[in-house]
């Protein structure tokens, strides 16, 4: 057993509330979309451990600082190539940004490190620093997943008001 905790879902889509929020934040540094994808994407993990019943860790080596990094950098190889694909869409969607390999990399790598520590207080299978087994991240609180959960969701709508407000001075011109 990796001391998993079943009142927890181990992978939703609520990181893309700190994503959103942090990523229109700093959009000045790092590239909006790669940062969408990197606070989510690690959770493919717990998800193919669970839907394919691996004898692995729900939260294993993608959930380390070590593995995060390793994914952060294949990704941000991935997003730089694709990154001309998706520019139709963040015109239409009012984000167009100047984007550059050095911030697809920034993006990746903090929407990746992001994505740990908010999972770590959370799930008792997670080495965040591996190869060290001790997570001292880990939440002592009773209501620790409902604080992270909730954290996300204001993210969120902290991120669409941010959205609105960029879009507003555009309307008025």
């Amino acid at each position: 057993s990796y001391g998993l905790e079943c009142d927890r879902v181990p992978f939703t889509p609520l990181h893309l509330g700190p994503g959103l929020l942090f990523g229109l934040l700093l959009s000045s540094y790092v590239d909006l979309p790669t940062f969408l994808v990197a606070s989510v994407v690690i959770d493919i993990e717990p998800f193919l451990v669970l839907s394919l019943n691996l004898d692995y860790p729900v939260h294993g080596y993608l959930h380390t600082f070590l593995g995060g990094t390793i994914v952060a950098f294949l990704l941000a190889l991935v997003m730089s190539r694709m990154r001309g694909t998706l520019s139709p869409l963040m015109s239409f969607l009012k984000l167009e940004q100047k984007t550059s390999f050095k911030s697809i990399v920034v993006a990746s790598v903090f929407g990746i490190y992001l994505h740990i520590l908010l999972d770590s207080p959370l799930y008792s299978d997670i080495r965040p620093f591996y190869p060290f087994v001790a997570n001292p991240l880990i939440g002592r609180g009773m209501f620790i997943g409902f604080e992270i959960y909730t954290f996300c969701v204001l993210s969120f709508i902290a991120g669409g008001i941010v959205y609105a407000a960029r879009l507003l001075p555009r309307k008025r011109s």
